[in-house]
């Protein structure tokens, strides 16, 4: 049995991601999907959407797959003790047992995260790790599997998540099958930085976004202040105060990023050579690229590479 835990105040896409896709991997090997949803309580669980799934009380449950669900109730979840019973139960068994975005935490406070790899949403990193030193946080991924314990990244990511799972369990082409199905990538290229330092970068509604977009056809030229002003029609002290003013970021950042989205991309989906990618994404030398990966991601292009073909 797959057994989906969820609480008061659950992030509803945690849950029913992976539902669908165990659902759709058991209906294409013509099978009964034997998924329950758990929770304390039998009953109407209500997610922060205010959307209700009816759960199976998990006492006196033995399912050999166990998936958490996230949100902001993971703050009670973590602390309540039948809970924590409940998980240590699955793990002491063997049994699979994974998490969803801040689904981490209860896993991390079951005792089941020390010394193992994991990750969570990129925007818990700073106080999972605080508050958790021994566990192994690896914050750019979209999931770790350490052994039984599984971990993803924020919400959608438990779609990546279950088909990974999917794939262990049933193999490549199943898993590949059900990803067509859901219409999403058997396996997403890239780690969770991609969405978390890129998206500090306010997305300019108005006049620098046509210029945003010349910038990153053009990342191989000397996009300098002055270049990028010129291209603006205005002058470059003024630029600089309005696209920062616009966007949280100064302009030379900005290209930074925009560099930096590109050459991830490059690294993590390709084979091609470090340093042409590099040149390619304006970066000029390895080095260059390299400070800009190390200062974004916490590890270097070919760290990245590695851990793309892991995953």
């Amino acid at each position: 049995m797959i057994g989906v835990l969820v609480f008061d105040n659950f992030q509803l896409l945690d849950a029913t991601g992976p539902i669908a896709a165990f659902e759709i991997a058991y209906r294409l090997q013509r099978k009964p999907a034997p998924i329950t949803v758990l929770a304390l309580k039998a009953g109407a669980v209500r997610s922060s959407s205010g959307v209700e799934l009816n759960a199976r009380s998990f006492q006196r449950t033995r399912p050999d797959t166990l998936i958490v669900a996230g949100g902001d109730g993971t703050r009670n979840a973590a602390t309540c003790e039948q809970t924590q019973a409940f998980v240590r139960g699955v793990a002491n068994r063997g049994g699979r047992v994974a998490s969803v975005c801040s689904g981490t935490y209860v896993l991390a406070e079951a005792g089941l995260l020390d010394g193992r790899r994991c990750t969570t949403h990129w925007n818990r990193t700073q106080d999972f790790l605080q508050r958790y030193p021994k566990v192994r946080l690896e914050a750019d991924r979209i999931y770790v599997q350490d052994g039984q314990i599984w971990s993803s990244a924020g919400i959608t990511a438990g779609i990546d998540l279950a088909l990974a799972m999917i794939e262990d369990e049933f193999g490549e082409e199943i898993a590949h099958q059900t990803a067509r199905q859901l219409v999403v990538y058997h396996r997403r290229s890239g780690g969770q930085s991609q969405f978390s330092a890129l998206l500090e970068l306010k997305s300019p509604s108005g006049r620098f976004k046509p210029l945003l977009a010349w910038a990153r056809e053009h990342l191989d030229d000397e996009l300098t202040v002055e270049r990028l002003a010129e291209k603006a029609n205005m002058s470059p002290r003024h630029f600089s105060r309005s696209f920062t003013a616009e966007t949280g970021i100064s302009p030379s950042k900005a290209v930074e990023r925009l560099r930096i989205e590109v050459a991830r991309t490059r690294v993590q989906a390709s084979s091609e050579p470090i340093e042409q990618i590099a040149q390619a994404a304006g970066f000029g030398d390895t080095e260059r690229m390299r400070r800009a990966f190390m200062r974004t991601f916490g590890h270097p292009p070919q760290s990245l590479r590695r851990a793309a073909r892991v995953g």
